[in-house]
C-alpha cells in the first residue's frame, strides 16, 4: 500500500518520536509512506481565523504536491491532518473559494482539483486498511498487563469524522487491544486539551488538562496515548505544572500510540523514540510488562 505522507512541522522537533515510530510502525506493516517533496507548514489552527483564502491556499499546496499517481495522503499531526482534510472540503463546497485557491497556487506553477486525494490519518491507515488480523500477526510482544488509556483529542474526531464516533470514538481502543494492552474506559477521550490556551489563561488550560489527567488516573491507566502533537506536548509538558497548580501528584507518561505499536512488534524503544518524553515511560514499561525485553526477545528488561 503506497500513501504519500505529510509529517508537518512537530514531527520534525518536538513530536519527533511520533515520527519515527510511524515510519517503523508502516515500514514493518508493509505501508509504504512517500514524504511529499517540499511540503510546507499547515498553518496549524490561527492561521484560519486570520485568512481563508490564504491558509487554503497555504495547505492545498502540499495537497498539489503529491504525486499524481498516488490517491491518498497520511497525516499523523491531528491539525495537519484536519486542515488538509478542511481546505479539500472547502474547495470541492465552494467552487468559487477553489477557484481563487488555483489562481494562488498557479503562481507557483501548482493547480489542485478537489477531491483528488484523499486525506488520511495514520489510525485509520492501520485500522482500517490493515486490520486486525496483519495486526495482530506483527504481535511479539503483547502489552498483556499495561493499562492504557487512548486519547484521541478533538481535531481528529471534529468537524469531520472518518467512520467513528465524534464523542467517543473507538478506534484506537480495537488497535490497542489487538496487541494486547488493557484499554480502559475513558470518558473524557474526545474532550479538548486547551491547545494553545496555555498562552491565553493559564488557570483554564490547567483544569482542563487536570480533568484528563484525573479522568486516566481514576480508571487506573498506566500511561496515556495520544495522536496529536498539541495534546501529547500540552499533558507531558505541563503535567507538573498541572502538579503545582492543583497540589495533585500526576505521574503518567504521554506517549504516541504508534510508540506502543512499535513496542507490541517488538522495535527497538529508541529507535521509536523512547526517552524524548518528560515523564519517564520506561520505568512503567520494565514494571508492567513482566521484564520482557524490547526488539521481540522473549525475556530480559525492557531496554532504555
Amino acid at each position: 500500500m503506497r500513501y504519500a505522507y505529510y509529517p508537518g512541522c512537530s514531527l520534525e522537533r518536538n513530536a519527533a518520536a511520533y515520527d519515527h515510530s510511524v515510519r517503523e510502525v508502516a515500514d514493518l506493516l508493509g505501508i509504504k509512506l512517500q514524504e511529499i517533496d517540499d511540503w510546507n507548514c499547515c498553518g496549524a489552527t490561527e492561521y484560519f481565523s486570520q485568512d481563508e483564502l490564504t491558509a487554503c491556499a497555504v495547505v492545498a499546496r502540499n495537497l498539489a504536491l503529491v504525486d499524481a499517481d498516488i490517491a491518498q495522503v497520511v497525516a499523523p499531526c491531528a491539525a495537519c491532518y484536519l486542515n488538509l482534510k478542511k481546505t479539500d472540503r472547502l474547495m470541492a463546497d465552494f467552487p468559487e473559494l477553489g477557484a481563487k485557491v488555483n489562481e494562488c497556487l498557479a503562481a507557483g506553477g501548482l493547480s489542485y482539483r478537489a477531491g483528488r486525494v484523499t486525506v488520511r490519518h495514520m489510525l485509520d491507515v492501520i485500522h482500517d486498511d490493515i486490520g486486525e488480523a496483519a495486526v495482530r500477526d506483527k504481535v511479539v510482544r503483547p502489552l498483556t498487563g499495561l493499562r492504557v488509556a487512548p486519547y484521541y483529542g478533538c481535531q481528529v474526531v471534529r468537524p469531520i469524522a472518518d467512520g467513528d464516533s465524534t464523542e467517543y470514538p473507538m478506534k484506537m481502543d480495537r488497535l490497542l487491544s489487538w496487541v494486547g494492552a488493557e484499554v480502559v474506559d475513558y470518558p473524557v477521550k474526545a474532550h479538548c486539551c486547551g491547545g494553545h490556551m496555555t498562552q491565553i489563561s493559564e488557570p483554564q488550560a490547567f483544569e482542563l488538562l487536570r480533568r484528563l489527567l484525573q479522568s486516566a488516573q481514576d480508571y487506573q491507566a498506566d500511561m496515556i496515548l495520544c495522536m496529536c502533537p498539541m495534546c501529547q506536548l500540552n499533558l507531558d509538558g505541563y503535567q507538573a505544572r498541572v502538579n503545582g497548580h492543583f497540589h495533585t501528584a500526576f505521574h503518567l507518561p504521554i506517549l504516541y500510540f504508534t510508540q506502543m505499536l512499535g513496542i507490541a512488534f517488538g522495535i527497538e524503544p529508541k529507535t521509536l523514540g523512547f526517552g524524548k518524553e518528560l515523564v519517564a515511560a520506561t520505568p512503567v514499561l520494565q514494571a508492567k510488562l513482566n521484564g520482557k525485553a524490547a526488539a521481540g526477545q522473549p525475556e530480559g528488561a525492557v531496554a532504555k
